[in-house]
């Protein structure tokens, strides 16, 4: 069979968008157009690719298993095909800015640092937290690497989806909640911390327990995950986060770890950067390293045991 080499870039950025839209968008043709190439590329592997669920769409089994050897396969074409010359690493000596969420950089920001020094000694890293509001730093240049929870609104600034994580709850030991299974009604009764550099009392959480009759007790807003965490811990108050980000920081304040309650989409995790970097191969090795760091933090969760924690799965519930 003949194959168009061209469905590996446009299965990438249907894997890597979960949408056609938002590939179309991403490769610059038609929403038509890319709806095509789908249709091509389902049956040219026998498989559907994506799968309306709701208003999304979702991956299949085997659309998840061959992602990352799709993006990696277009990306040494790309390589390969670029009149740029591959970066001598050990004789790298450059500066990179990455600003990722706070919870990021504490989880992610040694095995990082780490990996950079070890492949190219001369590179420095300026890690920075996100700032309180929608800056233009990837296209004045301040910033190198970004991550969100959304896409981009600004035209000439890529994004990769790297990942998803659930929300959870983080309490202290002999919190209440650890008592008896966790429900809407009950959860809401507790006294809670949201996360928000702008020092908002409520987050789209709010709006999911409204819709169930319940409203929260927030009684305070940190303007970090750690310091939310350590208020957890101190202050015995309820934080609901990102499960795999701040997995390792609720684990040395020895919080217990509760589901959450409610029926609400993972988080997705971006990276950001503008599209001058796009051929720049020093840029591209950071991109990619930095996109395996932040995916080891979604591979299969380890046991309770391992993590040294107590982890509690409740189903939601509407009681």
């Amino acid at each position: 069979m003949q194959l168009d080499l061209n469905l590996l870039t446009a299965l990438d950025a249907l894997l890597e968008e979960g949408s056609v839209a938002g590939a179309a968008a991403r490769l610059h043709v038609t929403a038509p157009a890319m709806s095509r190439s789908l249709g091509r590329i389902r049956k040219a592997t026998g498989d559907q690719i994506l799968v309306r669920t709701g208003r999304h769409m979702t991956p299949t089994a085997r659309a998840l298993a061959m992602r990352t050897e799709v993006h990696a396969l277009v990306q040494q074409a790309h390589q390969l095909l670029s009149a740029r010359t591959e970066v001598d690493l050990a004789a790298l000596d450059q500066v990179f800015t990455v600003r990722w969420h706070d919870a990021l950089i504490t989880t992610c920001g040694a095995p990082l640092v780490a990996a950079v020094h070890r492949q190219a000694p001369g590179v420095r890293l300026r890690l920075t937290a996100e700032p309180g509001d929608d800056t233009p730093e990837l296209r004045r240049g301040d910033v190198d690497l970004a991550s969100s929870a959304g896409p981009p609104s600004l035209p000439d600034v890529r994004h990769r989806l790297v990942g998803r994580d659930r929300l959870v709850l983080a309490v202290r030991p002999g919190h209440p909640l650890t008592e008896q299974p966790v429900t809407a009604e009950r959860y809401a009764a507790a006294e809670h911390v949201t996360v928000s550099r702008r020092g908002s009392l409520r987050d789209p959480v709010d709006d999911a327990l409204a819709a169930l009759g319940h409203e929260r007790r927030v009684i305070a807003s940190a303007p970090t995950t750690a310091t939310a965490l350590q208020l957890a811990r101190d202050a015995g108050l309820v934080v609901t986060l990102p499960d795999a980000a701040t997995r390792s920081p609720r684990h040395r304040l020895g919080l217990i770890t509760l589901g959450l309650p409610l029926e609400l989409p993972d988080v997705p995790l971006h990276l950001l950067w503008h599209q001058r970097h796009d051929n720049d191969p020093a840029h591209t090795w950071l991109r990619n390293l930095a996109a395996q760091t932040l995916q080891a933090l979604f591979a299969t969760p380890p046991t309770p045991d391992q993590q040294g924690i107590q982890l509690h799965e409740n189903h939601p519930s509407t009681a």
